[in-house]
């Protein structure tokens, strides 16, 4: 998809990955608006409309949706807003932590594509991109709420892809490792992070998107270490898992996710 005079709707687009790519994306001379909780923050990020979201309720998602189209057609939803949740496992986590998760890391994709699949099928087109994490197509250490729900989110944008790619819905899935966003960079030993993974800049993965989008590619891997994870994972699944163990007890203590 050629970006240039297209409307592209992004959450989370307050900082980070978000703020960078909707930035991006109006360089291509895409029309943007961007949703965030944070609407001073969206609104530094886009020229257009800025619209305060919160993703993790339906009822929001479809408002803003339908202000948006006031403006214009939506011709790509870019699905980024997402949380960590707390850390640990099964015993930590409350029912609460993980009704949030899965609304905002799972059910705000859904959400989207219920909303726009329909009309997007009726055109013949549309985009339909996500933000899952490396920890979707791999695991992360300390942290199954996050884990779990970044996994699923994965699944999703793969059954959209499956589903409706023939239908000319084309789908995109982003799955960074460490990216240098207040996400990672707040209260976290960056040295011990350093041991297992390349921190790069947000901007660098707006650029590796518009490529994806671009080329219509399904699977964004800004660190590209990471297929040659999932080649691992996928051969030897024992021997991988060995390995997250034993990486898992050389970094105790690291427990922030991806992003």
């Amino acid at each position: 998809m050629d970006l240039a005079g297209r409307h592209i709707v992004v959450t989370g687009g307050a900082s980070g990955i978000g703020r960078a790519c909707a930035l991006r994306f109006a360089d291509e001379g895409a029309r943007v608006t961007v949703a965030d909780l944070d609407l001073e923050g969206a609104r530094q990020s886009t020229d257009g409309l800025a619209v305060r979201t919160d993703v993790g309720s339906e009822a929001e998602l479809k408002e803003l949706i339908a202000r948006a189209e006031e403006i214009a057609p939506i011709d790509a939803f870019f699905s980024n807003a997402g949380i960590t949740g707390p850390p640990g496992g099964p015993p930590d986590l409350l029912d609460e932590d993980w009704d949030l998760l899965w609304r905002v890391n799972v059910m705000s994709h859904i959400w989207a594509a219920r909303a726009l699949v329909p009309k997007m099928l009726e055109r013949g087109e549309g985009y339909l991109l996500s933000t899952a994490s490396a920890a979707g197509l791999l695991s992360q250490l300390g942290a199954i709420g996050y884990a779990t729900t970044k996994h699923a989110a994965v699944a999703v944008a793969e059954w959209l892809d499956i589903t409706y790619r023939d239908r000319g819905i084309r789908v995109s899935c982003l799955c960074p490792q460490f990216v240098n966003t207040p996400m990672v960079s707040e209260g976290l030993d960056v040295d011990k992070l350093r041991q297992i993974a390349t921190i790069i800049e947000p901007e660098q993965v707006a650029d590796d998107v518009v490529a994806a989008i671009k080329e219509e590619r399904f699977l964004i891997l800004p660190h590209p270490e990471v297929a040659k994870y999932m080649a691992n994972r996928g051969a030897t699944h024992d021997r991988w898992l060995a390995g997250m163990r034993k990486l898992q007890a050389q970094l105790g203590g690291l427990e922030r996710p991806p992003q």
